[in-house]
């Protein structure tokens, strides 16, 4: 064996062991303060379609196929969609939906990735504000252990939460 395929060899079983040790759950999230009380802010989450005229993910392709099931709103509500690449495909459902205080949501993405995740709204009052906290959390597969290593996904899935923070802080503010 030649000099250089031995280190090339090292260096992926290094780069494996180091994807092998990061942790098995990831969660991203992110908070806002918004000058409206839950109740203002609540609707525009609990709807997912009113949610997605906000949502980031969906903004991000104007061609997006859109499927909706279930009830209008709370549990049970269901949006199903097939997109571009940075979209993807998948759906969304809502598993639980406590007015005015959290929706907590079953995110089933198809591609570009295949994963569940649990989608989770907080809102919380304080004084004349709304503190509103998006996250999602998740087992985190091999292939997403080693992205990892490359892409920072906190960074990416958190910018865009940012992102529709921002969106949904504008639309309950009016």
């Amino acid at each position: 064996m030649s000099l250089m395929f031995l280190l090339v060899l090292l260096a992926c079983l290094a780069v494996l062991g180091l994807a092998a040790i990061r942790p098995d759950d990831f969660t991203i999230s992110r908070s806002i303060s918004v000058k409206a009380a839950p109740e203002q802010i609540f609707p525009l989450i609990n709807d997912l379609k009113a949610m997605n005229s906000w949502n980031p993910f969906v903004q991000s392709d104007p061609n997006i196929k859109l499927d909706y099931s279930g009830p209008a709103a709370g549990t049970g509500a269901r949006c199903d969609w097939v997109g571009n690449g940075q979209a993807g495909a998948g759906n969304i459902t809502i598993t639980e939906s406590r007015p005015s205080s959290n929706a907590i949501m079953q995110l089933n993405m198809l591609r570009p990735f295949a994963g569940q995740n649990v989608v989770t709204f907080s809102l919380a009052p304080s004084g004349g504000t709304t503190r509103v906290t998006w996250s999602m959390t998740g087992a985190s597969t091999d292939l997403s252990k080693l992205m990892g290593l490359i892409m920072n996904m906190d960074k990416m899935v958190g910018g865009s939460f940012e992102k529709g923070l921002g969106d949904l802080k504008a639309r309950a503010e009016r």
